[in-house]
């Protein structure tokens, strides 16, 4: 077997999957006993099942396989407890990695995210791989979950592990069925989002995504970090986008960055009282006050990374759901 895919029922882990089929490689996928497979829709992997907090699993999974994809995580951060995050992105991540050296693995793939970046320090900066998280944890469980699953891989290198990691921006497309970055869509669509975030953010394709894994398979470095990355997209323009290609109506107003910043703070206060998550999340609410951009340019020179604009990642999306009934 070639490869096996964690994760593989999400967005980022149906893609991975889909492109090393589309490659002719032979793919097993790591599901739960619980898991739905509607991100997997007309492909055909192999089966394993089990769960990423089950190191025996993982090493059944493992047997024969060449690659390893690690794509299994908590990215709805904003629908999660923060022990969960924890426990899935950090103590997952070790758990495939030690499985993988038992194993004989000869390359993991792991899927970080450029929430490991941090936060630009000055006007207009693009983040590239040599940024590092600069948030205080309590600020952005997620970033930080993944800043110490990177710091385990890095490790693991250090003791022989080939493992390459991909830092994907925000990913909109096909097989979204859990509607992480595709939440953006049916809230338009629905006509929710009266309003538009002052800031900035890096959107890709959910296909060329998975792509970009099986690139970094094949012609990464081991240690290193590649960004994927389509475009740098306002929000505003991001929205405009989005209700063009599904009829929606614009955003009336862009809201200002101090308003957001205000946001965020009161959903931390409230959610210190009331001791539980509240509807909304004060990491997005903060975030979408900057100007989140990235420097993808290391992805296309070194693993042939390709564009894909973020029209075609809404359109992309758009095109899947009606599909598939999505929305």
């Amino acid at each position: 077997m070639d490869a096996l895919v964690t994760g593989a029922t999400g967005c980022v882990g149906a893609n991975i999957v889909e492109a090393l089929l589309a490659r002719g490689y032979g793919v097993r996928a790591l599901r739960r006993a619980t898991s739905r497979l509607d991100a997997l829709a007309g492909l055909t992997p192999e089966w394993a099942v089990g769960d990423v907090l089950d190191e025996s699993a993982l090493r059944a999974a493992m047997d024969g396989c060449a690659w390893v994809f690690h794509a299994a995580a908590v990215s709805q951060y904003w629908r999660s407890h923060p022990d969960e995050i924890y426990r899935v992105n950090v103590t997952g991540t070790r758990n495939v990695l030690r499985a993988a050296q038992v194993c004989g693995v000869r390359r993991v793939i792991f899927t970080s995210s450029v929430a490991v970046l941090g936060v630009p320090t000055r006007a207009g900066q693009l983040l590239d791989e040599t940024a590092t998280f600069n948030l205080h944890p309590a600020q952005f469980h997620y970033g930080h979950s993944k800043w110490l699953a990177e710091a385990d891989v890095q490790r693991a290198v250090a003791q022989g592990l080939d493992v390459v990691i991909v830092n994907p921006a925000s990913v909109i497309g096909q097989r979204d069925v859990n509607f992480v970055g595709g939440e953006i869509l049916r809230m338009v669509a629905r006509g929710l989002m009266p309003a538009a975030p002052p800031g900035a953010m890096g959107i890709v394709g959910a296909r060329v995504v998975g792509l970009g894994h099986v690139l970094a398979a094949e012609r990464g470095r081991a240690g290193e970090r590649y960004i994927l990355n389509g475009e740098n997209v306002p929000h505003r323009a991001l929205l405009a986008l989005v209700a063009e290609v599904t009829g929606a109506r614009l955003p009336w107003i862009t809201l200002t960055p101090a308003l957001m910043r205000g946001a965020a703070g009161a959903v931390r206060l409230g959610t210190y009282l009331y001791g539980k998550s509240l509807p909304v999340d004060a990491a997005q609410l903060a975030l979408s006050a900057r100007a989140m951009c990235f420097d993808g340019r290391k992805a296309h020179r070194e693993l042939a990374f390709p564009f894909v604009s973020a029209r075609a990642a809404v359109q992309e999306a758009w095109d899947w759901y009606g599909a598939h009934g999505g929305l």
